[in-house]
This record gives structure tokens, sequence and C-alpha cells, in this order.
């Protein structure tokens, strides 16, 4: 069965960095940091997510003269919720648990 878009392990840890703080501008450079992927991974996955409108982004200018204005990057509501959808898709459903007998334990020197 193919894999749902948008749920490869290095898209759900963009996920989970950016759902840390969904209101907040992020550089590329610090969600790599964040993430630990390569830019060659990360910069496709955020060009993807903006062009399907998951992500918003914008410019922020240099304060320093001579240094180009950095891309920032934030979801956007239905990057959230499709963020939180994956995520919660990832995690194993908790099993509950089977009542039964509790195993009864020896001692070391007789009986139990």
């Amino acid at each position: 069965m193919p894999r749902p878009p948008h749920a490869s392990p290095q898209t759900l840890r963009l996920f989970e960095a950016l759902l840390a703080d969904p209101a907040r501008w992020r550089y590329g450079y610090d969600l790599s940091k964040e993430t630990a992927l390569a830019s060659g991974t990360l910069y496709p996955i955020l060009m993807r997510l903006s062009e399907q409108r998951l992500l918003e982004t914008g410019w922020e200018p240099s304060d320093e003269p001579g240094r180009p204005p950095r891309h920032i990057y934030r979801l956007t509501a239905d990057g959230v919720t499709l963020a939180e959808q994956r995520l919660a898709a990832r995690r194993p459903a908790q099993s509950p648990r089977r009542a039964g007998p509790v195993p009864q334990t020896r001692t070391a020197g007789g009986a139990a």
C-alpha cells in the first residue's frame, strides 16, 4: 500500500519542528539544524509544502548592509491540521492491556 502524501520520516520531522511553535516564523537553516535534514532534503520539502499552501513563506530583510534577505517559513492553518493528523497517525495505537492472572514468583529458598 502506498504511503499517504506528507508522511515521509523527513516530512514528519519537519512537521514536529514547525508544530513546536506554529505561529513562529522559522529560517530554513534553523530547521535544518533542528531536524538534522540536509538542505537537499529540507528545501524541496519546504517548496512542496509552500506550493500546496500548507506553508507560508516570506522574506526577512537583513540588518547588515550587503547581506541578502532571508527566507522564513511557518505552517498555515491547513498545514497545522495536516501536520497534526500525520503525526497522530504515525504514533502506534495504544493497545488495551489484557486482563489476566498476575504471574506468581517464587522466592529463593522455597515455595511460593
